[in-house]
């Protein structure tokens, strides 16, 4: 391909995933977030909550010095919580609703561009919980509205050694959005190549099914053929890992895609996010360098 990735796509990370220590919004946040931002390979960071307040005020501030772009997960605070946007108890849904309501307060603190969820678990009653999630995504659409912040939904699988998620299939989440969408013209989802072998799905299918309704992009990989695998279901290795299915091949596929749908573009450089994490015995700066040479040599592909 003619150019570099960065003339196509402002290439981001996820934090609390190549850090995963800061998941529960602690841990070595400043140390971390100062070397992403003073690495000029990346122009976005995607962070979840951090619960110190100086630490936040610390964190906007190293973002505007480096002109970094941040973006605010909350995926952690209800997979941790036990959380479901899409509960059948409605007090169950409003516990999932003020804890992103939280979050989208933070986002706000720290000077955020966007907010991202996800659904809850898969229910018997499969069309009343799209509704009742459709309802909860107005209400969270509205509130980040409140703060000048877009809402997007990130899909999942729906297998139960992973998220085990109502959205799920791409298809669904088409049709969650052009319902927020009738109110929240900004809302839309995010796909992950990471997620899209659990999800039974081809890059080329995914990403021509969420069509205009796709506003962001991650990429890394997953385990999934041998319940032994230590990143077995939806834990994000390194790409290329044994016993893994991205690598190379398929994150040019995935690229492929996005040029095609227009998702890359020169014109409009969206978010394309790395979500990997370090095995047990692996550093987070060694998969992140291995993981910037597997995108530039994937793009040469192109």
């Amino acid at each position: 391909m003619n150019g570099s990735i960065h003339d196509y796509a402002r290439v981001g990370i996820v934090h609390f995933m190549a850090y995963p220590a800061c998941m529960g919004g602690e841990g070595p946040v400043l140390e971390s977030i100062t070397r992403i931002a003073s690495d000029l390979y990346f122009e976005a960071i995607e962070l979840t909550r951090v619960k110190d307040e100086a630490a936040r005020k610390m964190v906007r501030d190293i973002a505007e010095q480096s002109r970094v772009d941040l973006y605010f997960g909350a995926q952690p605070i209800l997979l941790g919580g036990g959380l479901d946007l899409n509960h059948a108890d409605s007090a169950e849904r409003i516990k999932a609703i003020d804890a992103v309501k939280a979050g989208i307060d933070q986002a706000h603190e720290l000077g955020c561009k966007g907010v991202a969820v996800l659904s809850g678990k898969v229910s018997e009653d499969a069309d009343a919980a799209m509704q009742r999630l459709v309802d909860t995504l107005k209400q969270l659409a509205a509130y980040a509205k409140s703060k000048d912040l877009p809402l997007v939904l990130e899909t999942f699988d729906q297998v139960p050694f992973g998220k085990n998620s109502l959205i799920g299939p791409n298809a669904d989440a088409v049709a969650v959005s052009q319902e927020v969408r009738k109110e929240f013209p900004d809302f839309g989802i995010m796909l992950d190549l990471s997620h899209l072998p659990l999800q039974f799905e081809n890059s080329a299918e995914a990403i021509a099914t969420a069509g205009s309704h796709l506003v962001h992009a991650h990429i890394g990989n997953c385990a999934m053929d041998d319940p032994a695998h230590p990143a077995y279901g939806d834990n994000h290795p390194r790409f290329g890992a044994p016993g893994t299915r991205n690598d190379v091949k398929e994150l040019t596929e995935y690229l492929r895609a996005l040029m095609d749908s227009g998702y890359l573009s020169t014109r409009n450089r969206r978010v394309l996010s790395f979500e990997v994490k370090p095995m047990e015995g692996e550093d987070a700066e060694v998969v992140i360098g291995g993981s910037k040479r597997t995108l530039d040599a994937a793009w040469r592909k192109l």
